[in-house]
């Protein structure tokens, strides 16, 4: 193992990703079994994230699925990737973060991002419309406010006020330049572009200011991760979620995630073909050694401090694996499965 892969934290990212054939209350059960292996296994933290009116997502309350996730585990950092900031009022935010931090102290993370939906009629119904983030600047400013207890309201958010839930900004292009201007963590994907990663990662040091919440820049690099016995087995892993992104792209809706040989033998179209076989490039895939290369790669270019890792395939049991493998990349406790 690299000393720089060493000196790296890493996490995971589950979106609660539903499976044909299977209850959406099951895909939330996994999301919390998923965090108590994922601590056995020596990962820094365990995110879930919010998505609304997507039939291939259980997790829309991410507030109320990591308040269950801290309950289930004892020490691995847990929080959101994140909560959808233009989706809600600062101060209930600051409310939920507050509760979470008092009932599991020191183990608790804000992540925030400023999508609005990912349909039409779902954006409507959080009342926006496409495209519209509102000002997340300013919104960010005023979440940060209620825990610093400098609210121009004269109100006070209970029991945030006084409380330190570190803050990171999800983004991309002009969001990893308010997380800059706002001296905050930034959590920066996709890895399969990587020369807008670079610049993403480039400009954000170059804008950083320091705040109470952050001294210097932190990068939280994020991106699918999947390693496994064989090269094959490893890409075999990415088959269902490449499917359900390509069906979302042609039909407009995200489905279940089903299984890599039903996808095999589904007939496309030539422009699902093109979303699918794209989807399926651009990941960190292959043997454990092969990961590792490719690890030392993208930590060589981008000077991330932490990996977080999102992977979403139909086979729970090949999921966790993956999951372990990768923690003997790193240096955690990549016990045997069960």
């Amino acid at each position: 193992m690299s000393s720089l892969i060493a000196a790296t934290r890493f996490a995971v990212l589950d979106r609660s990703r539903t499976r044909a054939d299977r209850p959406a209350g099951e895909a939330l059960r996994d999301t919390v079994r998923l965090a108590q292996e994922a601590e056995r296994l020596g990962y820094h933290r365990f995110w879930v994230s919010e998505h609304h009116g997507v039939p291939g997502v259980a997790g829309s309350a991410p507030t109320v699925l990591a308040a269950a996730v801290a309950a289930a585990t004892r020490t691995i950092r847990v929080g959101t990737g994140g909560v959808m900031l233009p989706n809600h009022r600062p101060l209930v935010v600051a409310e939920q973060f507050g509760v979470l931090e008092s009932l599991y102290p020191g183990r608790v993370d804000m992540g925030l991002g400023r999508s609005v939906g990912f349909t039409d009629g779902v954006r409507r119904a959080l009342g926006h419309d496409k495209g519209d983030a509102g000002d997340f600047a300013a919104q960010l400013a005023e979440l940060l406010g209620w825990f610093e207890g400098t609210s121009p309201t004269g109100a006070h958010a209970r029991p945030a006020e006084g409380l330190r839930v570190p803050p990171f900004v999800l983004a991309m292009g002009e969001g990893a330049q308010i997380a800059a201007r706002a001296g905050l963590p930034l959590v920066i994907g996709d890895l399969r572009d990587r020369e807008k990663l670079l610049r993403g990662i480039d400009r954000y040091r170059a804008d950083f200011r320091p705040s109470p919440w952050a001294a210097e820049p932190y990068v939280v690099v994020s991106g699918t991760v999947a390693v496994a016995a064989t090269e094959a087995e490893a890409h075999r892993l990415l088959l269902p979620e490449a499917w359900s992104m390509a069906h979302a792209r042609t039909h407009g809706t995200f489905p279940p995630l089903p299984p890599a040989d039903r996808v095999a033998a589904l007939p496309m179209t030539a422009k699902e073909r093109g979303f699918y076989e794209s989807g399926l490039t651009g990941h960190l895939t292959g043997t454990r050694d092969q990961v590792a290369d490719a690890l030392e790669t993208l930590l060589k270019e981008t000077g991330a401090q932490e990996v977080l890792v999102t992977t979403s395939t139909y086979d729970r049991a090949a999921l966790v694996e993956s999951y372990r493998l990768l923690a003997g990349v790193f240096g955690g406790r990549p016990q045997p499965s069960a």
